[in-house]
């Protein structure tokens, strides 16, 4: 029995001035999807003025728990420099996978302003009042 291999996953990018597209071909798992957040984090770090980073999935094919774990960080990583980030051309296995577990809004929202950094020290501690049922005052 010959068994067949896995679909690898390959992207291709072309740099403009003021875009970084990334056309995602494949599946997006567990065994590949590293790939995906090692380019898209290239990305950002070369690119310091970057507005927004698009990725292009119309060439997706599957999307595992490791997938959606990748592109919640990609998420993370572009809302931390001030990036906002695209899914376009979404296939509907992905948008189906998105709206079940509720994370496309939280994907392609728009990003605030870049935050000022911190200037508290390591030393420095933010006193918070306890909130939720055992909150009481």
């Amino acid at each position: 029995m010959t068994a067949i291999p896995p679909d690898r996953l390959r992207l291709v990018t072309v740099d403009t001035q003021n875009k970084a597209p990334i056309e995602v071909h494949g599946d997006l798992d567990y065994d590949n999807a590293e790939l995906l957040l090692d380019e898209a984090t290239a990305r950002l770090a070369v690119r310091p003025g970057l507005k927004d980073l698009h990725l292009h999935c119309a060439g997706l094919r599957t999307v595992d728990s490791m997938g959606l774990s990748v592109l919640l960080m990609i998420g993370r990583r572009t809302t931390q420099a001030g990036v906002r980030l695209h899914l376009d051309d979404r296939p509907a296995q992905l948008d189906r996978l998105l709206d079940l577990t509720g994370t496309l809004t939280h994907l392609t929202a728009s990003v605030p302003a870049r935050a000022p950094q911190s200037t508290a020290g390591e030393d420095d501690v933010l006193a918070a009042r306890p909130t939720g049922p055992d909150g009481t005052t």
